[in-house]
């Protein structure tokens, strides 16, 4: 079970390499199984079962869709930003969204990781909360807002009034996103999983590292808790599910949401999913779930391409 784990784990990040992405453009099962030994080693009985059944699924999937039909859109040059800069957590659903958004649409951005527990890096903003976006200049906050703004910025002609777009939008602010913390700090090994995740990821000095991966852990945990009884969910995992089927149903057998190509919507989603794609619950949830196919287009579209490192 491990193994099948594993084969989950790697296409629940962007591809990383020319192998990968020959995978993901639609090889055969026997490619896909020489790739994985290689760097995983040989599945063998009831796991190699269920991991070419999976094998096979994907295979079949994403051999139908073209990742070329579906290009990145940049906007025109007088119409992008200058100077953007991202100040964030690493596993907050909020800013991967604004994330989402920013990667779609190739637009270039610089990330400032906010220490949870001090937040120096924001104490020259009144607003004390994640994600603040910089936009030449300009302060850009709610995750939504910012989004609605970005999208108005380069393209003028196209305001965002699509009705099923708007509902989905609203569902997740007002729904996907609660079934996140409960699912990521369901306890404490959880807890402590999700913490070294975001400790990796930041301008954190040893003792900082230490202080934010306990103490956040340990506070978190206890959100988590207060936050299931605030939103009546009384099964962590089984609530996750619902969620993504609800999602997967919606799609109605479209690739995304926006029919052809991602819209809002389907980069909100994906957002708000991002940051759990390496922890116990994304895996969980692609495993039982059947949003993978969809998580996986989102992840060759969306890519990560437009990221700059990270500032000291």
């Amino acid at each position: 079970m491990r193994r099948v784990y594993r084969f989950i784990s790697l296409f629940s990040r962007a591809p990383a390499s020319a192998a990968e992405l020959t995978i993901i453009r639609g090889s055969s099962i026997a490619s896909i199984q020489r790739f994985h030994t290689s760097s995983y080693g040989s599945p063998s009985g009831s796991s190699r079962s269920k991991w070419l059944g999976f094998a096979g699924v994907f295979s079949f999937s994403t051999a139908l869709f073209d990742r070329e039909a579906v290009a990145k859109e940049p906007p025109p040059p007088e119409l992008a930003p200058k100077t953007v800069v991202l100040y964030q957590y690493e596993a907050c659903p909020f800013c991967n969204k604004v994330k989402a958004f920013l990667d779609y649409y190739d637009i270039p951005y610089e990330i400032v990781e906010v220490n949870p527990l001090s937040k120096k890096e924001i104490k020259w903003s009144d607003y004390k909360k994640v994600p603040i976006l910089m936009v030449d200049g300009k302060q850009l906050v709610d995750s939504s807002a910012i989004i609605n703004k970005l999208s108005d910025m380069i393209h003028p002609e196209n305001p965002v009034n699509d009705d099923e777009e708007l509902k989905w939008r609203r569902w997740v602010d007002d729904h996907l996103v609660h079934m996140l913390s409960p699912n990521i700090y369901r306890n404490t090994s959880e807890a402590l999983e999700s913490f070294d995740y975001i400790t990796s990821n930041g301008n954190f000095s040893r003792t900082e590292k230490f202080a934010v991966k306990y103490a956040g852990a340990a506070a978190m945990y206890m959100v988590s808790k207060k936050l299931k009884k605030k939103y009546n969910i009384t099964d962590e995992r089984a609530s996750l599910y619902e969620a993504a089927e609800t999602w997967t149903i919606a799609l109605d057998g479209r690739d995304f949401l926006g029919g052809s190509k991602p819209n809002l919507a389907d980069l909100a989603v994906f957002g708000v999913l991002r940051p759990i794609r390496y922890l116990k619950a994304g895996v969980d949830m692609v495993e039982n779930t059947r949003i993978g196919d969809w998580y996986q287009r989102m992840e060759i579209v969306v890519g990560e391409s437009s990221k700059l490192p990270v500032q000291n």
